[in-house]
């Protein structure tokens, strides 16, 4: 059997979670003694990531350099390609020491335990226009109404770098048991289904005939071994799905409607950050540190509203900088719709001989405006078990 796509910028995968329980004991009993930082719910989704090894090849959190360098050129100083800088930025600023060992505290679990060691390398002030600059290279606005942008603003102008130890996986395995999985256990999943050629397929909502449609196209024209549903499991905007509906309802349509041994569903630890390209990019580098070969982009892949252009997160892959670092490859789709004609999903750039009135258009907005009233959806919209699911949740709401 062929040997799985390499990790991103390493021979081998670098989670930075303390597997060792006697030493992440001693770690934490020795963090009660040392100055203690309450993450934000970005930096502490880091955290995880980095615990995880989705992250591979980095040590921790990026200095002042690295995080401007990555946002202008998407290279770190020492020319590693990274989409969007990992950054601890805080409004604490107090007492922080060069060559300290400072207890990161969880946000996000009640009495907000310890999740990380970090050794600090640098204390940087970043500069209100400084943090501006990288919103608008990360995001492509600086529109404080779009979620990603808004929080990035909120979150300080005092920039902890230094390598980490991480102590846990905050709420994830918790709340998200037998979902939640680092990429080192994913990888193990890979090897023993057997596949060599995976298609990842990204998704912060559940999936409807559209997705569907568009992982067994992947499947069927990239001839791959299987599909790994990865869910990001973190933060989302108001109005989102909760990760728990979600999850049932992806397991019930795979259930029913895929081909036995063709998809594993699992889920990271990371808060969504509505980055549309740069994000797309960021889903591709842990996927491939996940062993994964492919990846779906389609239209406005990561996207929120109208900042990005419907294939702008396609595009990015075709930069040099992109080209000559990542080993996974995408496969772009296009819009989807229901065909009245074929009477199946098809991509429309697909369907040549098709009007525009012989498509019934799929839309997530459209399915959560019509669970929220009540209404049933349509066979072309979703499979009738996956809607039974969502509609009993609209409607305990």
């Amino acid at each position: 059997m062929k040997n799985l796509i390499e990790p991103h910028g390493s021979d081998t995968l670098k989670p930075l979670y303390i597997e060792d329980s006697v030493e992440r004991e001693d770690l934490i009993n020795t963090s009660k003694d040392m100055r203690k930082v309450l993450l934000n719910s970005a930096a502490a989704a880091n955290v995880v990531m980095l615990g995880a090894g989705y992250f591979t090849p980095l040590s921790g959190f990026m200095d002042k350099k690295n995080a401007i360098s990555v946002a202008n050129n998407m290279l770190t100083t020492e020319g590693l390609f990274w989409p969007v800088p990992i950054i601890n930025l805080t409004k604490d600023d107090k007492d922080l020491n060069i060559g300290d060992e400072i207890a990161l505290l969880d946000p996000n679990m009640q009495g907000n335990p310890v999740i990380a060691i970090q050794k600090i390398s640098a204390v940087e002030t970043i500069t209100n226009d400084e943090i501006i600059a990288m919103a608008e290279k990360i995001f492509g606005t600086t529109d404080a109404s779009h979620p990603g942008v808004a929080n990035f603003l909120s979150l300080g102008n005092t920039l902890i770098s230094g390598d980490i130890k991480v102590l846990n996986y905050s709420y994830f395995p918790n709340d998200f048991p037998g979902t939640f999985a680092t990429a080192p256990e994913i990888r193990e999943m890979l090897v023993k289904a057997g596949w060599s050629k995976t298609v990842a397929f990204q998704t912060r909502n559940p999936m409807h005939r559209a997705h569907e449609e568009l992982c067994k196209m992947a499947l069927d024209r990239l001839e791959a071994d299987g599909v790994l549903i990865h869910m990001t499991l973190g933060k989302l905007k108001e109005g989102d799905i909760p990760g728990d509906i979600r999850n049932s309802a992806i397991a019930k349509m795979v259930e029913i409607y895929f081909p036995e041994n063709t998809v594993i569903i699992s889920g990271f630890g990371f808060d969504m950050l509505y980055a549309g390209p740069r994000e797309a990019l960021l889903h591709a580098v842990f996927r491939q540190n996940c062993g994964c070969s492919h990846l779906i982009v389609g239209r406005d892949h990561a996207g929120v509203g109208d900042y990005y252009g419907p294939f702008d997160a396609q595009e990015v892959f075709e930069l040099d900088v992109v080209k000559n670092s990542l080993k996974l490859e995408i496969f772009s789709a296009d819009h989807t719709a229901f065909s009245k004609k074929l009477n199946k999903v098809v991509m429309m750039r697909d369907a040549k001989d098709h009007s525009k009135d012989d498509f019934v258009l799929l839309s997530g907005t459209k399915v959560r405006e019509m669970l929220s009233n009540g209404q049933e959806l349509p066979p072309e919209f979703a499979r009738k078990e996956v809607a039974e699911i969502l509609m009993k949740y609209y409607q305990s709401l």
